[in-house]
Formats: C-alpha cells, sequence, structure tokens
C-alpha cells in the first residue's frame, strides 16, 4: 500500500526543525504537501520499497526514555538491547530525581512520529500514563505490553511503533523478554491495516487543523 504524505505532514517535520524528510519509495506527496516543501526548502530523499521498521535484515534504530521511576530498569533494557545489535539513542532522564513523564513520553513519541528512529520504547511506574501522552501525537501507537503475548500482538496486529513498559510492575528478566519479542515481530497487514486505516480516519477527524 502506498503512503499519502499531506501538508499537514510536511508542517509537522518542519516544526520539529528537521531539514528533510525521508519517504518510502512509492509514497505519493500531495499538490499541497510539494508546495509546501518547495517554499521550506526542506530536502526530500527517498528510501527503499521496504520500511526498516519491519524488515529484519536491517538494522533499527531505537530511542529510548524513562521517567525516574525506569531510570534503572531503562539501564539493563539500554545494555541488553545495545548487546542485541540495535542502535540506540537514551534521552532521559539519567537520574531518580523526579520529572514529569509527558516530558519524556513527547520527546520519545516524537522522534518516532519525525522518522528519526524505528521505534520508541518508554519506562514509568506501570506503563500507563507514557502510552496515554504518546498516543496524543498523530502517527503514534503505543502499546502498554505485559507479556510476550502482548507485545507480539501489539506488532503483528496493531503495528505498535512505541512499547511501554511498567518498570515497577515487570521484573529485569520479563522487560528484556518482552522487548526482544516485540522488536522482532513484524506487522502482518492484511485485515489489521483496514483496521489501522479506520484508527487513521478517526485520528484525523478529530485533529485540530
Amino acid at each position: 500500500m502506498k503512503k499519502l504524505i499531506t501538508e499537514d505532514d510536511v508542517k509537522r517535520i518542519i516544526k520539529s526543525g528537521a531539514t528533510e524528510i525521508v519517504v518510502e519509495k512509492g509514497s505519493v506527496l500531495t499538490p499541497l504537501a510539494k508546495d509546501r516543501i518547495r517554499s521550506s526548502g526542506i530536502k526530500v530523499l527517498e528510501g527503499g520499497s521496504t520500511n526498516s521498521a519491519n524488515n529484519p535484515n536491517i538494522k533499527k534504530k531505537i530511542v529510548i526514555g524513562s521517567d525516574h521511576t525506569g531510570v534503572k530498569q531503562k539501564k539493563v533494557l539500554f545494555d541488553f538491547l545495545k548487546n542485541e545489535g540495535y542502535e540506540i539513542n537514551d534521552v532521559g532522564t539519567f537520574t531518580e530525581d523526579s520529572v514529569d513523564y509527558p516530558d519524556i513520553a513527547y520527546n520519545v513519541a516524537n522522534r518516532v512520529a519525525i522518522g528519526e528512529c524505528d521505534f520508541g520504547i518508554l519506562l514509568d511506574a506501570t506503563g500507563i500514563p507514557s502510552a496515554i501522552t504518546a498516543n496524543k501525537i498523530p502517527g503514534i501507537r503505543a502499546a502498554t505490553c505485559y507479556n510476550e503475548f502482548s507485545a507480539k500482538s501489539s506488532r503483528e496486529h496493531n503495528d505498535a511503533n512505541v512499547l511501554v513498559l511498567g518498570a515497577r510492575s515487570l521484573g529485569e528478566e520479563t522487560i528484556k523478554l518482552i522487548a526482544g519479542v516485540w522488536l522482532k515481530s513484524n506487522f502482518l497487514g492484511d485485515r489489521h491495516q483496514r483496521r489501522l486505516d479506520k484508527i487513521k480516519m478517526i485520528e484525523e477527524k478529530f485533529s485540530k487543523k
């Protein structure tokens, strides 16, 4: 299925401060999107026909973040994923001094939304508030996962692009297991894409222009 890139998509990229936009081969840009790109001077780069997020042969770029409750678990997960060969960008927080989870969740999710990273991983006490925050950003599908089944299903059926974990509700080994399964699972498309398209329609209906 070809991806449609609208003027609003371009506006979000410009607002993020990016100077280039990477489009998948075969993507369709609306006339308004082309005009906005031309007037802003933003550079357009064409990627491959296969999305790196769903291609097991391409190294995946992951951005990870947590609030103060998830600092220790984040370090464990960072080291684990680094050893698995993933490219990881840790955006904090780095101490157990209290911070506001919406700031971290936005930072991680926005980097995924603008295409800077393939996936995002967030940790807070329960995995719930960061998911709520991340899902406010158009194009983000954040899933709070608590076992292998939920991790695999969120990727295969929902094409989740942000994984959210409860640092105080899951043990270290369980967190590593969930993240490993999540990152190795791929979206199945077919009937699931039809359902995601309906979710996107709802998202667009209530998004502010």
